[in-house]
């Protein structure tokens, strides 16, 4: 084992910082969220960096565990939903900060965002991150051919929604 090898973990992270980023945002729809998504990403890629093996693909690794913490995420987001009162109750107190009326979506971001979560997330990996669609299959847990037909919805919706838009 060379001394080098920690300094290239740490570096493949890093250089994998925007594309992470560009997922996240692409599954949680939120930016500040998205940012909270690649920092628990990152943590738990630090600390689990025992279970990467040199020569896998790190790339393929770190979309793994983001997805896994996204899951994860939502099913405690909707664990707490159910448990204190909803959201709605809260619109009329305060002032607003203005982050939603900031916040400009592209024509593209909207659709993504009406996409259900299993399209939306195929359409991400393989026309998004460029991912074949056995690399994007093996980082989502499913065949190829259910992350295919889920490409495939996803793609004929984006353009239905797009051209809705135009």
């Amino acid at each position: 084992m060379s001394a080098r090898q920690p300094d290239t973990f740490e570096d493949g992270l890093l250089a994998l910082l925007p594309r992470l980023r560009r997922f996240a945002v692409g599954l949680v729809r939120n930016v500040p969220e998205a940012d909270d998504l690649c920092q628990m990403t990152i943590e738990r890629a630090l600390r689990s960096r025992e279970q990467w093996h040199d020569g896998t693909r790190l790339d393929s690794w770190t979309y793994r565990i983001m997805r896994n913490l996204w899951i994860d995420e939502g099913r405690a987001s909707t664990r707490r939903m159910q448990t204190f009162v909803d959201a709605d109750e809260g619109l009329h107190i305060g002032a607003s900060g203005g982050q939603d009326e900031r916040m400009q979506l592209t024509d593209v971001d909207r659709a993504l965002a009406k996409l259900p979560e299993e399209q939306r997330e195929a359409v991400l990996l393989v026309m998004v991150e460029g991912y074949s669609y056995k690399e994007a299959a093996e980082i989502v847990g499913c065949p190829v051919g259910t992350l295919n037909s889920r490409l495939v919805r996803g793609r004929d919706a984006l353009l239905g929604l797009l051209g809705e838009a135009a």
